[in-house]
Protein backbone atom coordinates (compact mmCIF):
# COMPACT_ATOMS: atom_id res chain seq x y z
CA UNK A 1 0.00 0.00 0.00
CA UNK A 2 2.92 2.32 0.73
CA UNK A 3 4.42 1.99 -2.75
CA UNK A 4 4.07 5.29 -4.63
CA UNK A 5 3.16 4.75 -8.26
CA UNK A 6 2.51 8.38 -9.19
CA UNK A 7 4.49 11.12 -10.91
CA UNK A 8 4.02 14.87 -10.61
CA UNK A 9 2.77 15.20 -14.18
CA UNK A 10 0.09 12.60 -13.50
CA UNK A 11 -1.51 14.71 -10.77
CA UNK A 12 -4.64 16.45 -12.04
CA UNK A 13 -3.56 19.67 -10.34
CA UNK A 14 -0.62 19.76 -12.76
CA UNK A 15 -2.53 18.73 -15.87
CA UNK A 16 -3.03 14.99 -15.47
CA UNK A 17 -6.30 13.09 -15.46
CA UNK A 18 -8.16 12.93 -12.12
CA UNK A 19 -7.60 9.65 -10.30
CA UNK A 20 -11.35 9.40 -9.64
CA UNK A 21 -13.93 9.77 -12.40
CA UNK A 22 -16.68 10.62 -9.90
CA UNK A 23 -16.24 12.94 -6.95
CA UNK A 24 -15.80 11.40 -3.52
CA UNK A 25 -17.50 13.50 -0.86
CA UNK A 26 -17.17 13.77 2.89
CA UNK A 27 -20.53 12.72 4.31
CA UNK A 28 -22.05 11.21 1.18
CA UNK A 29 -25.34 9.75 2.48
CA UNK A 30 -25.66 6.17 3.64
CA UNK A 31 -28.94 4.76 2.32
CA UNK A 32 -29.53 1.47 4.10
CA UNK A 33 -32.01 -1.10 2.81
CA UNK A 34 -33.78 0.65 -0.05
CA UNK A 35 -36.60 -1.90 -0.21
CA UNK A 36 -37.39 -1.47 3.49
CA UNK A 37 -37.40 2.30 3.04
CA UNK A 38 -39.74 2.14 0.05
CA UNK A 39 -42.04 -0.24 1.93
CA UNK A 40 -42.29 2.29 4.73
CA UNK A 41 -42.92 5.15 2.32
CA UNK A 42 -45.70 3.21 0.59
CA UNK A 43 -47.21 2.38 3.97
CA UNK A 44 -47.08 6.06 4.90
CA UNK A 45 -48.77 7.05 1.63
CA UNK A 46 -51.46 4.42 2.08
CA UNK A 47 -52.21 5.73 5.57
CA UNK A 48 -52.06 9.36 4.33
CA UNK A 49 -50.38 10.42 7.57
CA UNK A 50 -47.37 12.51 6.57
CA UNK A 51 -46.62 14.57 9.68
CA UNK A 52 -47.92 15.48 13.16
CA UNK A 53 -46.45 12.72 15.34
CA UNK A 54 -47.24 9.75 13.14
CA UNK A 55 -46.39 6.13 13.87
CA UNK A 56 -42.92 6.32 12.29
CA UNK A 57 -41.92 9.35 14.38
CA UNK A 58 -43.16 7.66 17.53
CA UNK A 59 -41.29 4.44 16.70
CA UNK A 60 -38.12 6.35 15.80
CA UNK A 61 -38.19 8.17 19.14
CA UNK A 62 -38.64 4.88 21.01
CA UNK A 63 -35.80 3.18 19.11
CA UNK A 64 -33.37 6.07 19.65
CA UNK A 65 -34.18 6.29 23.36
CA UNK A 66 -33.77 2.53 23.76
CA UNK A 67 -30.46 2.45 21.90
CA UNK A 68 -29.01 5.30 23.97
CA UNK A 69 -30.51 4.19 27.27
CA UNK A 70 -32.25 7.52 27.90
CA UNK A 71 -35.76 8.18 29.13
CA UNK A 72 -36.89 10.57 26.41
CA UNK A 73 -36.19 11.31 22.75
CA UNK A 74 -37.90 14.22 21.01
CA UNK A 75 -37.51 13.98 17.22
CA UNK A 76 -37.37 17.32 15.40
CA UNK A 77 -36.95 18.67 11.88
CA UNK A 78 -33.20 19.38 12.15
CA UNK A 79 -30.33 19.68 14.59
CA UNK A 80 -30.29 23.48 14.59
CA UNK A 81 -33.93 23.68 15.69
CA UNK A 82 -33.09 21.08 18.33
CA UNK A 83 -30.39 23.36 19.72
CA UNK A 84 -32.68 26.38 19.66
CA UNK A 85 -35.48 24.52 21.43
CA UNK A 86 -33.24 23.31 24.26
CA UNK A 87 -31.61 26.73 24.66
CA UNK A 88 -35.04 28.30 25.00
CA UNK A 89 -36.46 25.54 27.19
CA UNK A 90 -33.53 25.91 29.61
CA UNK A 91 -34.18 29.68 29.64
CA UNK A 92 -30.61 30.52 28.77
CA UNK A 93 -29.87 34.21 28.42
CA UNK A 94 -27.04 36.73 28.52
CA UNK A 95 -23.89 34.75 27.69
CA UNK A 96 -23.31 31.05 27.03
CA UNK A 97 -19.82 29.55 26.74
CA UNK A 98 -19.14 27.35 23.70
CA UNK A 99 -16.12 26.29 21.64
CA UNK A 100 -15.36 28.21 18.47
CA UNK A 101 -14.15 24.96 16.92
CA UNK A 102 -17.62 23.72 15.99
CA UNK A 103 -20.15 23.98 13.19
CA UNK A 104 -21.56 27.49 12.96
CA UNK A 105 -25.05 26.31 14.02
CA UNK A 106 -23.87 25.98 17.63
CA UNK A 107 -23.16 29.71 17.76
CA UNK A 108 -26.07 30.80 15.55
CA UNK A 109 -28.60 28.93 17.69
CA UNK A 110 -27.62 31.25 20.55
CA UNK A 111 -27.19 34.50 18.61
CA UNK A 112 -30.53 33.92 16.83
CA UNK A 113 -32.14 34.21 20.28
CA UNK A 114 -30.05 37.28 21.21
CA UNK A 115 -27.77 35.29 23.50
CA UNK A 116 -24.04 36.05 23.21
CA UNK A 117 -21.84 33.04 22.43
CA UNK A 118 -18.59 33.36 24.39
CA UNK A 119 -15.88 31.40 22.62
CA UNK A 120 -13.61 29.15 24.65
CA UNK A 121 -10.47 27.46 23.39
CA UNK A 122 -10.19 23.69 22.94
CA UNK A 123 -7.91 20.96 24.19
CA UNK A 124 -5.48 20.25 21.31
CA UNK A 125 -5.58 16.50 22.03
CA UNK A 126 -9.36 16.03 22.11
CA UNK A 127 -10.42 19.03 19.96
CA UNK A 128 -13.19 19.64 22.52
CA UNK A 129 -13.93 22.43 24.99
CA UNK A 130 -11.05 23.10 27.38
CA UNK A 131 -12.66 23.06 30.84
CA UNK A 132 -9.55 24.59 32.45
CA UNK A 133 -9.93 27.80 30.43
CA UNK A 134 -13.69 27.88 30.79
CA UNK A 135 -13.87 29.19 34.35
CA UNK A 136 -11.94 32.33 33.44
CA UNK A 137 -14.69 33.22 30.95
CA UNK A 138 -17.58 33.06 33.42
CA UNK A 139 -19.15 36.43 34.23
CA UNK A 140 -22.33 37.51 36.05
CA UNK A 141 -24.05 37.35 32.62
CA UNK A 142 -23.13 33.70 32.02
CA UNK A 143 -26.15 31.38 32.14
CA UNK A 144 -24.89 28.18 30.58
CA UNK A 145 -22.31 26.01 28.85
CA UNK A 146 -22.69 24.05 25.61
CA UNK A 147 -20.09 21.34 25.17
CA UNK A 148 -19.56 19.84 21.70
CA UNK A 149 -18.53 16.20 21.21
CA UNK A 150 -16.36 16.83 18.12
CA UNK A 151 -15.75 13.82 15.81
CA UNK A 152 -17.70 11.76 18.37
CA UNK A 153 -14.91 12.44 20.89
CA UNK A 154 -16.63 13.07 24.24
CA UNK A 155 -16.04 16.32 26.07
CA UNK A 156 -14.57 16.18 29.55
CA UNK A 157 -18.11 15.83 30.85
CA UNK A 158 -17.12 15.30 34.47
CA UNK A 159 -15.11 18.53 34.72
CA UNK A 160 -17.69 20.50 32.76
CA UNK A 161 -20.37 19.21 35.11
CA UNK A 162 -18.32 20.23 38.15
CA UNK A 163 -17.79 23.73 36.76
CA UNK A 164 -21.47 24.10 35.83
CA UNK A 165 -22.62 22.97 39.27
CA UNK A 166 -20.10 25.17 41.06
CA UNK A 167 -21.30 28.29 39.23
CA UNK A 168 -24.99 27.30 39.02
CA UNK A 169 -24.94 27.17 35.22
CA UNK A 170 -27.06 25.07 32.85
CA UNK A 171 -25.12 22.43 30.92
CA UNK A 172 -26.14 20.90 27.60
CA UNK A 173 -24.25 19.15 24.83
CA UNK A 174 -24.19 19.41 21.05
CA UNK A 175 -23.75 15.74 20.17
CA UNK A 176 -24.32 16.17 16.42
CA UNK A 177 -21.21 14.07 15.65
CA UNK A 178 -21.67 11.56 18.41
CA UNK A 179 -24.62 9.23 17.81
CA UNK A 180 -23.47 5.72 18.67
CA UNK A 181 -20.51 6.88 20.78
CA UNK A 182 -19.91 6.24 24.46
CA UNK A 183 -18.00 7.76 27.38
CA UNK A 184 -16.75 5.45 30.12
CA UNK A 185 -19.29 2.87 29.03
CA UNK A 186 -22.28 5.24 28.98
CA UNK A 187 -23.78 6.28 25.67
CA UNK A 188 -23.50 9.95 24.81
CA UNK A 189 -26.96 11.40 25.21
CA UNK A 190 -27.02 10.81 28.96
CA UNK A 191 -25.00 13.84 30.03
CA UNK A 192 -25.93 17.37 30.97
CA UNK A 193 -29.59 18.37 31.15
CA UNK A 194 -30.05 17.45 27.49
CA UNK A 195 -28.05 16.47 24.42
CA UNK A 196 -28.78 17.25 20.80
CA UNK A 197 -28.17 15.01 17.78
CA UNK A 198 -28.17 15.81 14.08
CA UNK A 199 -29.56 13.33 11.56
CA UNK A 200 -28.71 15.45 8.54
CA UNK A 201 -28.05 13.63 5.27
CA UNK A 202 -24.28 13.89 5.83
CA UNK A 203 -24.40 12.05 9.16
CA UNK A 204 -23.77 8.31 9.20
CA UNK A 205 -27.34 7.81 10.49
CA UNK A 206 -29.67 10.17 8.66
CA UNK A 207 -33.35 11.02 8.37
CA UNK A 208 -32.80 12.92 5.11
CA UNK A 209 -32.93 16.05 7.29
CA UNK A 210 -33.62 15.90 11.00
CA UNK A 211 -32.45 15.95 14.56
CA UNK A 212 -33.36 14.87 18.06
CA UNK A 213 -33.16 16.01 21.66
CA UNK A 214 -32.56 13.38 24.32
CA UNK A 215 -32.94 13.89 28.05
CA UNK A 216 -33.59 12.07 31.30
CA UNK A 217 -35.53 15.08 32.62
CA UNK A 218 -39.26 14.29 32.30
CA UNK A 219 -40.37 17.84 32.96
CA UNK A 220 -38.07 19.15 30.23
CA UNK A 221 -39.37 16.45 27.88
CA UNK A 222 -42.96 17.66 28.33
CA UNK A 223 -41.91 21.26 27.81
CA UNK A 224 -40.01 20.47 24.62
CA UNK A 225 -42.91 18.46 23.16
CA UNK A 226 -45.15 21.48 23.58
CA UNK A 227 -42.55 23.85 22.16
CA UNK A 228 -41.90 21.84 18.98
CA UNK A 229 -45.64 21.79 18.12
CA UNK A 230 -46.71 25.43 18.53
CA UNK A 231 -47.57 24.82 22.19
CA UNK A 232 -50.54 22.58 21.37
CA UNK A 233 -51.88 20.26 24.07
CA UNK A 234 -54.70 18.55 22.14
CA UNK A 235 -56.49 19.71 19.00
CA UNK A 236 -57.49 23.24 19.97
CA UNK A 237 -55.68 23.94 23.21
CA UNK A 238 -52.49 26.02 23.00
CA UNK A 239 -50.93 26.29 26.45
CA UNK A 240 -47.35 27.34 25.69
CA UNK A 241 -45.32 29.47 23.30
CA UNK A 242 -43.99 27.22 20.57
CA UNK A 243 -42.78 26.85 17.02
CA UNK A 244 -42.91 24.20 14.29
CA UNK A 245 -40.04 21.82 14.94
CA UNK A 246 -41.76 18.54 14.07
CA UNK A 247 -40.07 15.72 12.22
CA UNK A 248 -42.02 14.46 9.20
CA UNK A 249 -43.05 10.83 8.74
CA UNK A 250 -40.86 10.36 5.67
CA UNK A 251 -37.84 11.55 7.64
CA UNK A 252 -38.65 9.14 10.46
CA UNK A 253 -39.08 6.32 7.91
CA UNK A 254 -35.56 7.00 6.69
CA UNK A 255 -34.37 7.17 10.29
CA UNK A 256 -35.80 3.76 11.13
CA UNK A 257 -34.24 2.32 7.99
CA UNK A 258 -30.89 3.85 8.95
CA UNK A 259 -31.08 2.43 12.46
CA UNK A 260 -31.58 -1.07 11.04
CA UNK A 261 -28.20 -0.74 9.27
CA UNK A 262 -26.43 1.10 12.10
CA UNK A 263 -23.93 -1.65 12.91
CA UNK A 264 -23.17 -2.17 9.22
CA UNK A 265 -22.47 1.55 8.74
CA UNK A 266 -20.20 1.63 11.78
CA UNK A 267 -18.30 -1.43 10.58
CA UNK A 268 -17.75 0.14 7.14
CA UNK A 269 -16.55 3.37 8.76
CA UNK A 270 -14.25 1.48 11.11
CA UNK A 271 -12.81 -0.58 8.27
CA UNK A 272 -12.12 2.59 6.27
CA UNK A 273 -10.55 4.22 9.33
CA UNK A 274 -8.18 1.27 9.79
CA UNK A 275 -7.29 1.36 6.07
CA UNK A 276 -6.47 5.05 6.35
CA UNK A 277 -4.46 4.35 9.50
CA UNK A 278 -2.37 1.80 7.63
CA UNK A 279 -2.11 3.79 4.40
CA UNK A 280 -0.99 7.02 6.07
CA UNK A 281 1.36 5.47 8.62
CA UNK A 282 4.83 6.97 8.71
CA UNK A 283 4.11 10.04 6.57
CA UNK A 284 6.00 12.93 8.21
CA UNK A 285 3.69 15.60 9.58
CA UNK A 286 0.46 13.73 8.78
CA UNK A 287 -1.42 12.31 11.77
CA UNK A 288 -4.81 10.65 11.97
CA UNK A 289 -7.04 11.65 14.89
CA UNK A 290 -7.12 8.56 17.15
CA UNK A 291 -10.29 6.72 18.07
CA UNK A 292 -10.63 5.14 21.50
CA UNK A 293 -11.16 1.45 20.73
CA UNK A 294 -12.22 0.85 24.35
CA UNK A 295 -15.40 2.87 23.76
CA UNK A 296 -18.19 2.63 21.24
CA UNK A 297 -17.56 4.89 18.28
CA UNK A 298 -19.23 5.63 14.96
CA UNK A 299 -15.95 6.36 13.07
CA UNK A 300 -17.95 8.91 11.11
CA UNK A 301 -15.06 11.27 10.43
CA UNK A 302 -11.55 10.59 9.15
CA UNK A 303 -9.65 13.53 10.60
CA UNK A 304 -6.11 14.42 9.57
CA UNK A 305 -3.86 17.00 11.15
CA UNK A 306 -1.28 18.43 8.77
CA UNK A 307 1.85 19.84 10.39
CA UNK A 308 3.18 22.13 7.67
CA UNK A 309 6.58 22.51 9.33
CA UNK A 310 7.16 18.79 8.81
CA UNK A 311 5.30 18.23 5.55
CA UNK A 312 6.60 21.38 3.86
CA UNK A 313 3.26 21.22 2.05
CA UNK A 314 0.40 23.30 3.42
CA UNK A 315 -2.93 21.80 4.32
CA UNK A 316 -4.59 24.08 1.77
CA UNK A 317 -2.27 23.05 -1.06
CA UNK A 318 -2.94 19.41 -0.23
CA UNK A 319 -6.66 20.20 -0.25
CA UNK A 320 -6.42 21.72 -3.74
CA UNK A 321 -4.49 18.73 -5.04
CA UNK A 322 -7.06 16.30 -3.64
CA UNK A 323 -9.95 18.34 -5.05
CA UNK A 324 -8.34 18.21 -8.49
CA UNK A 325 -8.35 14.41 -8.17
CA UNK A 326 -12.11 14.57 -7.34
CA UNK A 327 -11.46 13.82 -3.67
CA UNK A 328 -13.59 16.52 -2.06
CA UNK A 329 -11.82 16.71 1.29
CA UNK A 330 -13.01 19.40 3.74
CA UNK A 331 -11.51 21.90 6.18
CA UNK A 332 -13.65 21.45 9.32
CA UNK A 333 -14.27 23.90 11.09
CA UNK A 334 -12.32 26.46 9.13
CA UNK A 335 -11.76 29.29 9.95
CA UNK A 336 -13.51 28.92 13.34
CA UNK A 337 -16.83 30.47 14.35
CA UNK A 338 -15.05 33.53 15.76
CA UNK A 339 -13.79 34.36 12.26
CA UNK A 340 -17.25 34.14 10.67
CA UNK A 341 -19.94 36.81 10.64
CA UNK A 342 -21.36 38.29 12.70
CA UNK A 343 -18.84 37.17 15.31
CA UNK A 344 -15.69 38.49 13.64
CA UNK A 345 -17.29 41.93 13.68
CA UNK A 346 -18.54 41.61 17.24
CA UNK A 347 -15.29 40.12 18.60
CA UNK A 348 -12.47 41.12 16.22
CA UNK A 349 -9.72 40.10 18.66
CA UNK A 350 -11.24 36.80 19.84
CA UNK A 351 -8.47 34.83 18.15
CA UNK A 352 -5.96 36.09 20.72
CA UNK A 353 -7.73 33.95 23.34
CA UNK A 354 -8.12 30.94 21.02
CA UNK A 355 -4.59 29.86 20.03
CA UNK A 356 -5.38 26.12 19.86
CA UNK A 357 -8.55 26.75 17.86
CA UNK A 358 -6.56 28.86 15.38
CA UNK A 359 -3.95 26.13 15.01
CA UNK A 360 -6.53 23.40 14.50
CA UNK A 361 -8.42 25.42 11.91
CA UNK A 362 -5.20 25.60 9.87
CA UNK A 363 -4.28 21.92 10.32
CA UNK A 364 -7.43 19.80 10.08
CA UNK A 365 -8.43 17.98 6.91
CA UNK A 366 -11.42 15.61 6.66
CA UNK A 367 -11.35 12.73 4.17
CA UNK A 368 -14.21 10.74 2.57
CA UNK A 369 -15.55 7.61 4.24
CA UNK A 370 -18.87 5.76 4.54
CA UNK A 371 -20.57 3.21 2.33
CA UNK A 372 -19.80 5.22 -0.83
CA UNK A 373 -16.04 4.89 -0.21
CA UNK A 374 -14.28 1.59 -0.93
CA UNK A 375 -11.02 0.11 0.33
CA UNK A 376 -9.52 0.75 -3.12
CA UNK A 377 -10.62 4.40 -2.90
CA UNK A 378 -8.95 4.77 0.48
CA UNK A 379 -5.75 3.17 -0.80
CA UNK A 380 -5.61 5.55 -3.76
CA UNK A 381 -6.26 8.62 -1.57
CA UNK A 382 -3.46 7.55 0.78
CA UNK A 383 -1.08 7.09 -2.14
CA UNK A 384 -1.81 10.60 -3.39
CA UNK A 385 -1.21 12.11 0.05
CA UNK A 386 1.96 10.06 0.58
CA UNK A 387 3.35 11.09 -2.79
CA UNK A 388 2.59 14.78 -2.32
CA UNK A 389 4.12 14.93 1.17
CA UNK A 390 7.09 12.62 0.62
CA UNK A 391 8.09 14.05 -2.76
CA UNK A 392 7.45 17.64 -1.68
CA UNK A 393 7.66 18.34 -5.44
CA UNK A 394 11.45 18.16 -5.23
CA UNK A 395 11.71 16.90 -8.79
CA UNK A 396 9.26 19.44 -10.22
CA UNK A 397 9.79 23.13 -10.86
CA UNK A 398 6.59 24.77 -9.67
CA UNK A 399 5.32 27.91 -11.32
CA UNK A 400 5.24 30.48 -8.50
CA UNK A 401 2.17 32.22 -9.90
CA UNK A 402 0.31 28.90 -9.85
CA UNK A 403 1.01 28.47 -6.13
CA UNK A 404 0.04 32.08 -5.44
CA UNK A 405 -3.41 31.33 -6.83
CA UNK A 406 -4.04 28.62 -4.25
Amino acid sequence: MKHIDITISELAFFGGEPKFKERLFVGRPNIGNRDRLLDRINDMLDRRWLSNNGVFVQEFELQVAKYLGVKHCIAVCNGTIALELVIRALELKGEVIIPSFTFIATAHALQWQEITPVFCDVDPKTHTLNPWQLESLITPRTSGIIGVHVWGQPCDVETLTEVANKHHLKLMFDASHAFGCSHRGTMLGNFGTAEVFSFHATKFINTFEGGAIVTNDSELNQKLRLMKNFGFAGFDNVIYLGTNGKMSEISAAMGLTSLESLEEFIEVNRHNYLCYLEGLAGIPGVSLFPMNEAEKHNYQYVVLEIDEEQTQVSRDLLLKILHAENVIARRYFYPGCHRMEPYRSYFPHAGLLLPETEKLARRVLILPTGTATSKADVSKICQIIRFVVVSQFNDYELNSSRIDDI
